[in-house]
């Protein structure tokens, strides 16, 4: 069989026509990260306890790499062009590992998947992790979560306590929504330290 090289003009015409009728894929969404807490007070109370930091546990809507948003009590939603440099669990738990390192406070600190065994075990239950749209204008973050102190020996709760956070965003853009949110986070990481360090050292006394 005979192929025409007219035919196969019209053909590769006919393909190039179509590859610019195609959709061009959407650009990679920008990515963020949450910071460390760095500037504790150097005089504050030291445990020894090594303390094992699990990666905190939350419903798949937070448990993502997607930036959350939420525009009524009973929905939420993302923003379409930004991301966590990671599942949001996992930087929070580096995150609060550089925090404990950067207070000096513990002896040692470890994630879950560490072969370093803690005295003690911090887990934590995220709750809330999102901008919050429901008054006009730029939106407030808000957080909270639930942190446990667990006995590595016994598996027995030494304290439970409920930590939030909340910031006002200065203007509706991206950066400003993200340095909102690392603000709120990092208030809310350094009442997490300061509460975990100071309840081992008066256990160990």
């Amino acid at each position: 069989m005979r192929f025409s090289p007219i035919a196969a003009i019209a053909a590769a015409l006919l393909l190039a026509g179509c590859g610019g009728i195609l959709p061009k894929p959407a650009p990679p969404p920008a990515l963020y990260r949450l910071t460390a807490v760095d500037d504790f007070p150097a005089a504050a109370s030291r445990s020894p306890a090594q303390l094992q930091i699990d990666a905190p546990t939350a419903e798949a809507a937070l448990d993502t790499t997607r930036i959350a948003l939420s525009r009524s009590p009973t929905t939420l939603d993302y923003f379409a062009d930004a991301a966590w440099t990671d599942r949001l669990p996992v930087v929070m738990q580096a995150r609060l590992l550089d925090s404990f390192e950067n207070a000096h406070r513990v002896v040692a600190v470890a994630g879950g998947a560490s072969a370093a065994r803690g005295d003690a075990i911090l887990t934590i239950e995220l709750r809330h992790f999102e901008a919050d749209y429901r008054a006009a204008g730029a939106p407030r973050w808000r957080i909270e979560l639930t942190a446990d102190l667990i006995a590595a020996a016994d598996s027995k709760v030494i304290a439970t306590r409920t930590f939030a956070g909340t910031a006002a965003a200065p203007h509706n853009d991206m950066t400003a929504i993200v340095e909102t949110a690392d603000r709120a986070w990092r208030g809310v990481a350094r009442q997490l330290v300061d509460w975990a360090a100071d309840t081992l050292a008066r256990r160990a006394n």
